[in-house]
């Protein structure tokens, strides 16, 4: 046998011994996943790197706005951040709710966030979340204005007193920090415009046509794949709900609607007005979203 192929060869065995020993490892159910162990300092550090080098990767060709540092989106931004964030992150002189504190990994302050991440990456993280971290994606429950509202307050946040955190979040107390899109899925007014030549799909739920691979992403945003089996959305085999393969080819929805696009979001939107003894909740499911989350299921055949 020639030295390379003999090389190979060792190589290929090892990597055949090495993927029995973690399939055993796996098998045998020994490595502790529960929340109150926490990772090894390398497993941590390892996740870690991957992290941060991901964002860096995914950010990159984000434009940033010109501003990030108006009144107006700082006051903004300290409401989304109350309403958002403050519950598993905390805040000067303020600690994450007790869910968050028994997380693992923790969700640790943010004070320090703005000088790690440069703006752009804080949008990203924002947007998209994290996986196996506990960090959502509040893509499709934040406007745009209201992302880059959040990053402008987190790049304040290192310079606030607890005092002056306090008042900042705690100011408008009657105000929320709504979603920043309304019942059509365009622009509620309630968010400071900000400029951005940012590449984004329109959001107008009145103009957008329905876009099934998107419809894919947004059951999962909405947590649809919670309750049933969905072909082609990742998730674990549930008996809550009906699975939804073969949706095209039925007849009815909810035993009471023809199964036409519109009926379906309209039953995706507000079950309870087609069936109000349904246990399907409401998921305040904006109509742009509904109307792809019922083109994806158009496809399911």
């Amino acid at each position: 046998m020639k030295p390379f192929a003999a090389i190979a060869a060792g190589l290929a065995a090892l990597a055949v011994v090495a993927a029995a020993a973690a399939g055993a490892f796996v098998w045998s159910g020994v490595y502790n996943i529960s929340s109150a162990v926490q990772h090894t300092q390398p497993v941590y550090k390892l996740l870690q790197w991957v992290g941060e080098r991901s964002i860096k990767h995914h950010a990159a060709g984000i434009a940033e706005p010109p501003r990030l540092d108006e009144p107006a989106l700082l006051a903004r931004g300290a409401l989304c951040y109350r309403d958002k964030c403050l519950v598993c992150h905390g805040g000067p002189g303020v600690v994450q709710g007790e869910v968050a504190r028994g997380m693992q990994p923790l969700p640790g302050p943010l004070v320090d966030a703005a000088p790690r991440f440069r703006p752009r990456e804080l949008y990203w993280v924002i947007r998209e979340g994290i996986k196996m971290s506990g960090m959502p994606a509040w893509g499709y429950r934040l406007s745009e204005a209201d992302h880059w509202a959040l990053v402008g307050f987190l790049q304040q946040l290192p310079a606030l007193t607890p005092a002056a955190f306090r008042a900042a979040t705690l100011a408008r107390t009657d105000a929320q920090c709504v979603s920043g899109r309304d019942g059509n899925g365009g622009s509620s007014g309630r968010t400071v415009a900000i400029d951005s030549t940012r590449p984004a799909p329109p959001i107008d739920g009145a103009s957008a046509m329905p876009d099934a691979a998107r419809g894919r992403l947004a059951l999962t945003q909405y947590a649809c794949n919670g309750c049933h089996v969905i072909p082609g959305v990742t998730g674990a085999i549930v008996h809550v709900g009906p699975p939804l393969a073969g949706m095209a080819g039925r007849g009815l929805i909810a035993g009471k609607l023809g199964n036409t696009p519109d009926h379906l979001a309209a039953w995706i939107r507000d079950p309870q007005a087609v069936d109000p003894e349904t246990a399907m909740p409401n998921m305040q499911v904006d109509a742009r979203d509904a109307r792809d989350i019922a083109a994806y299921l158009g496809t399911l055949h």
